[in-house]
């Protein structure tokens, strides 16, 4: 079973310190916002803000949910994944984490935008600590680094608070609740604003000709998503009661894929379920005693 606290406590401490180090960085640098250590951090370490900033409620909490949000999610991903990634200490599997998490949002970022080599496009990481920026050198350096950053200090962190003794369960499970959690979360994002605009109009919006791909995807999040999400979770449940689940979760993830938008739970869900279907250890050493 994933140490989930133990994930959850150092993202959400690694959050935190980068919270810290935007106050920080913005005060020296808010005077001087062309400056090259500006444009840097600004755009890839951390966003920048001032004490002033902390005067507005509604900066407060979206910047703050905004760190939170992604401090729990990469904290929850690499309690799942940690017995899976490369590397020999937690650090190193947080740097892998990371840039894992970096490529596939810059993969979203590339599938969502049409012409994206024509234009500077940026976009926050699912979970992690920099922009994806593509079309500019500087910040797509900026971003790349802030990443690593973000994992290397959640696995530092992980290292220094104590796990917990955890009872074996079938392969795969962990990561299957992270895709069926967050596919969740995703879908139910995207219908929220969906919804409303069919309520209102009593019928599907029409797709604007300037982001008509974005808008594409927007409706396969909530006529596809939700299928490979239900799919997801047949997955766990069947791990859940030892059996496997790769046939479901790999089904479901390929389908939230397809979407962009449910890119990352895609993957963790056509992970868990390929998981899954690997025997237990105790289950194939008995096979091996019978024969």
């Amino acid at each position: 079973m994933a140490d989930f606290g133990r994930g959850i406590k150092a993202g959400v401490a690694t959050a935190g310190i980068y919270l810290a180090i935007s106050a920080i960085l913005g005060a020296i640098y808010q005077n001087n916002p062309f400056s090259i250590p500006h444009f840097i951090l600004g755009t890839g370490l951390t966003p920048l803000f001032s004490l002033r900033d902390l005067t507005n409620p509604s900066f407060v909490f979206s910047f703050l949910f905004q760190y939170v949000y992604r401090g729990i999610i990469f904290g929850a991903v690499f309690a799942a994944l940690y017995h899976y990634l490369p590397g020999t200490t937690s650090v190193k599997k947080g740097l892998v984490l990371s840039a894992f998490v970096w490529i596939l949002s810059a993969v979203v970022l590339i599938y969502i935008t049409p012409g994206w080599s024509t234009n500077t496009i940026s976009s926050w990481t699912y979970c992690g600590g920099g922009a994806v920026v593509l079309s500019s050198l500087g910040p797509a350096l900026a971003g790349i680094i802030s990443a690593l950053i973000f994992g290397a200090l959640t696995g530092f962190l992980w290292g220094r608070f104590r796990g917990k003794e955890l009872a074996e369960e079938r392969q795969g499970r962990p990561v299957l609740l992270v895709s069926f959690i967050l596919g969740g979360v995703t879908w139910a994002l995207v219908t929220v604003m969906f919804v409303p605009v069919v309520i209102i109009e009593r019928a599907i919006p029409a797709i604007n000709p300037e982001f008509w791909w974005e808008e594409v995807l927007g409706m396969s999040v909530v006529f596809l998503g939700l299928p490979g999400w239900i799919l997801a979770y047949i997955a766990w449940r069947k791990t859940k009661r030892g059996e496997s689940g790769v046939k479901w979760g790999v089904a479901g993830g390929l389908i939230m894929a397809v979407t962009g938008f449910m890119l990352l739970p895609g993957f963790l869900a056509i992970i868990g379920g390929v998981l899954s279907g690997r025997k237990p250890a105790t289950e194939s050493g008995i096979a091996e005693i019978e024969q």
